[in-house]
């Protein structure tokens, strides 16, 4: 699992905008169900101050000066939903030991009706022109996933306490074991698994 991710650029041509740090700021309004749609949509949060050169990339045909204009007078945004565990979006080694990624991107619907809410607010608070690009595995964030845990180890690699069945002296505590990605950065949620399972570890022994 990575989200499911789009950058949002909000232009008005009447307005230049002089920031070259832009403020941290999400809008979670819309996290847990969306206007008319009763499933979570994901969560907005600003990006850092797009440059004509960052938009190069996306739109290489379009001359430096005018991306740069756009750019000048712009509000940047991350658009970002959860995508859904899948058992065949996997990691995996080829017989060369060469990494293999299958990945197919999920719960898609929710994710265009969170990008249609963005555009509504930004065209509401006065950016007339508002641009998309829909990103894909190559900018993936926040990879989560590729090691179960649960209590059947033909099912599971990772027990609840995240210890492999297989070994007893080996505990995984990132994002591999997350059932779900969430629309968030996960690393809070995996700084308090570790506390979890460390303060497991002492209770039983495992470490003194």
């Amino acid at each position: 699992m990575v989200h499911n991710n789009t950058a949002l650029m909000a232009v008005d041509p009447r307005r230049r905008n002089p920031t070259v740090f832009q403020k941290t700021m999400a809008i979670n309004d819309f996290y847990f169900k969306g206007p008319n749609w009763n499933y979570p949509l994901g969560n907005l949060q600003m990006l850092g101050k797009l440059q004509a050169g960052m938009l190069t990339a996306a739109q290489p045909l379009v001359p430096s000066p005018i991306l740069q204009m756009m750019a000048d007078r712009s509000i940047d945004w991350w658009v970002m939903s959860e995508d859904l565990p899948d058992p065949e979006n996997r990691v995996t080694l080829a017989a060369d030991g060469s990494i293999q990624v299958a990945w197919k991107p999920n719960n898609r619907k929710s994710h265009e009706k969170l990008i249609q809410v963005a555009r509504d607010l930004m065209r509401a608070a006065g950016y007339p022109l508002v641009l998309v690009e829909r990103m894909g595995i190559d900018t993936n964030s926040h990879q989560c996933g590729t090691m179960r845990f649960g209590t059947d180890p033909t099912k599971a690699v990772l027990d609840p306490f995240c210890k492999t069945f297989d070994l007893d002296n080996l505990y995984v505590m990132d994002s591999s074991f997350f059932p779900s990605s969430t629309a968030m950065n996960p690393a809070l949620t995996i700084a308090a698994q570790a506390l979890r399972v460390a303060d497991h570890m002492l209770k039983t022994g495992v470490v003194n």
